[in-house]
């Protein structure tokens, strides 16, 4: 963790030299810290850590290699995450300022190569104990809260389904809105099967109880902002079941909750001049008796008939009644987030969430905020020409198109149907997953989108 600035006097050193500008701060050295370097073949490789030693073999400084950026003022938080990461114990501080931005995502990027799951080892892994003395001109608070959402995110993505079902992503709603002084009420059994038909359906077939999650932060006069989640807790397919190899990582599809669930609690965090609502429709897609099957019609809650053309399409299904509910609000800004598709994998890749809007210009926006703040997003249209694509014949729409093509693109139009009065709506297709290691990004769950859609939002409203 960040110290606090007084330790400065006694920290070590921490240079950041860039490879372009390596040649001149070799020069500032010593002979014998020269010769230290260039005995280690240092070249300022981005993500390379050395330490310089001194008297009695004590870390006298460190260096870090940005690699071929122009200056360090470009650099990302995961710079950071590298020096935390393998940096030996001791409290370092930055040998040079940097500019506002760069301290806050170095800072934060510290905090991230810091992150460990280990609530199911019995010997855990000890996390790095290199710490680091808040940087002049940051934003320390901002750093600590986003740390603390995006690792908030990670745990409960990481837990087994068997750990977290509807009942227990319910109560970490619940218990976020106690934190914050909202409200929080959840619709179940009946009255879920009367209100959001859609959620109910698909989790029917599951022995734990399908759920609407509805969470209120009043603050009157306030921008709303409403915040949708995707909450299926594990996706077997159902009746159209996925192979053993496609359910390894379905405890994740519930990743657009916990990152809806982070960008609420760093919102709240950071008093954010929005008065927010969090909706998560939370279920599990599983197979019984009861399950719901291919060819089934359900009437929406916004009215809509869908026929299931297939039930692995059910994430759409119970976003579509959550967001028919937001929209009947007509907030200032809706956004959902879901680890919809694999279409947007194949197209992207897991590094890159997908983001659609109405209107277009809002994609471009968050787009430009993700860019800012290292969190990348990647506009794409809803092209209405693949709006037929989603015909029935014996209902208003299907849920899946016949076709093979553009598949997040018409998951993204399934769910326009339901956003009709709402002025500004975002849709982010997300992964939710690192899969390999990297420093700051250990193979496992990732929080995305929240910090540029935080971003965004308080471009927007303040």
């Amino acid at each position: 963790m960040p110290q606090d600035p007084a330790d400065r006097k006694d920290a070590i050193p921490l240079w950041l030299v860039t490879e372009g500008g390596l040649p001149a701060w070799l020069a500032g050295l010593d002979a014998a810290g020269a010769a230290w370097l260039n005995g280690h073949a240092f070249q300022a490789e981005r993500a390379r850590v050395l330490t310089l030693p001194g008297p009695r073999g004590v870390v006298a400084a460190a260096v870090a290699g940005l690699g071929s950026l122009a200056d360090a003022a470009q650099l990302s938080m995961w710079d950071g995450a590298a020096c935390a990461e393998r940096l030996p114990a001791g409290t370092y501080v930055l040998a040079a300022d940097l500019p506002a931005a760069a301290a806050t995502q170095f800072e934060l990027g510290w905090l991230l190569g810091s992150y460990r799951f280990t609530r199911f080892r019995s010997q855990p892994k000890p996390a790095p104990a290199a710490q680091l003395v808040a940087p002049r001109g940051g934003d320390s608070a901002y750093a600590s809260a986003a740390a603390r959402a995006m690792g908030w995110a990670r745990d409960l993505v990481n837990t087994p389904a068997n750990e977290l079902g509807p009942a227990e992503l319910a109560a970490a709603a619940a218990g976020l809105a106690r934190e914050f002084g909202g409200e929080c009420a959840v619709c179940e059994g009946e009255e879920l099967r009367r209100e959001y038909p859609l959620i109910a359906a698909v989790g029917q077939g599951s022995a734990r109880a399908p759920r609407l999650v509805d969470c209120h932060w009043p603050r009157p006069g306030a921008p709303r902002v409403t915040l949708v989640g995707k909450g299926v807790c594990f996706d077997s397919g159902g009746l159209d079941l996925k192979p053993s190899s496609g359910m390894l990582l379905m405890k994740k599809d519930m990743g657009g909750a916990a990152c809806a669930l982070a960008l609420a609690r760093l919102l709240l965090a950071m008093d954010a001049p929005v008065q927010l609502r969090l909706l998560i429709p939370a279920v599990e897609n599983s197979v019984s008796g009861a399950a719901f099957r291919p060819g089934d019609v359900w009437k929406s809650r916004k009215g809509l008939t869908v026929e299931i053309g297939n039930t692995d399409a059910e994430g759409r299904l119970v976003l579509a009644d959550a967001l028919a509910d937001a929209d009947a609000e007509q907030p200032d800004l809706l956004i959902d987030l879901a680890t919809l598709t694999g279409a947007a994998r194949t197209a992207l890749g897991p590094d890159l969430p997908a983001v659609f809007a109405n209107p277009p210009a809002l994609a471009e926006a968050a787009r430009a905020a993700g860019e800012a703040v290292c969190d990348p997003l990647w506009p794409m249209p809803l092209w209405a020409g693949y709006d037929e694509e989603l015909a029935s014949r014996v209902a208003d729409l299907n849920n899946v198109s016949s076709g093979s093509f553009a598949g997040a693109i018409i998951a993204a139009l399934f769910l326009k149907r339901f956003v009709t009065a709402t002025p500004a709506w975002l849709h982010v297709d997300l992964y939710a997953w690192n899969p390999k290691d990297r420093p700051g990004r250990p193979q496992g769950a990732e929080a995305q989108g929240l910090r540029a859609l935080y971003a965004l939002i308080r471009a927007k409203f303040g």
